[in-house]
């Protein structure tokens, strides 16, 4: 198993990076975060987490900007019906602190939110990753390092469903919602995301 690739950074574009190491120019499939990450260092030696997929018809390099995200790569692969690119677009849809709370928060619509993701397979992920919640490597702090309690998590979505009703975009919703407090009622949180979206 390669479970690590460190070179020369040669190439990044859609889907992919390549690596060269001692000689070689590995070709890494990544998420468009991983990428973006990587592409202001161009020619300098960068180092990513990897996973070889073995298939009958090719060997598959996977890059991972760090181990969180690698195990979540697994995670999502274990899950019926979730081949390597759709995992990958999962991971690009949101960070894994955000992916991994909206497990915790029964957020299928955070999943449905994902180009290529339909409302079963969303339902799917959040139903089989739930026993995972917790085990992924520690989040630095801020508002996406904790589980939340079944209160604030119904909160939440409820404040995020009114926004939306309100006209904002999912991610417009979640944006206005940042910082606000847990255990504050509905109304207030609402006004705390409406006031923040009209500063901002």
């Amino acid at each position: 198993m390669i479970a690590s690739a460190r070179g020369e950074l040669k190439l990044v574009d859609g889907e992919r990076a390549v690596i060269e190491v001692g000689g070689l120019g590995l070709e890494i499939l990544a998420s468009s975060r991983t990428l973006g990450h990587l592409a202001p260092h161009l020619g300098e030696e960068v180092s990513l987490h990897t996973y070889l997929n073995v298939r009958e018809d090719a060997l598959q390099l996977f890059g991972f900007r760090d181990l969180g995200e690698r195990t979540f790569f697994l995670w999502l692969t274990a899950v019926s019906g979730v081949g390597p690119k759709v995992a990958l677009a999962v991971l690009s849809g949101y960070p894994v602190a955000e992916l991994e709370l909206a497990v915790a928060r029964d957020d299928v619509k955070k999943f449905e939110s994902i180009p290529g993701i339909g409302k079963k397979l969303a339902q799917r992920l959040v139903v089989e990753l739930k026993d995972k919640v917790g085990e992924l490597p520690p989040v630095g702090a801020g508002e996406a390092g904790g589980t939340p309690g079944a209160a604030p998590g119904d909160a939440f979505l409820a404040a995020r469903s009114a926004l939306q009703n309100l006209g904002l975009t999912l991610r417009e919703a979640e944006e206005a919602l940042r910082g606000a407090p847990d255990d504050a009622p509905l109304e207030d949180i609402v006004k705390f995301a409406l006031t923040r979206k009209a500063d901002g």
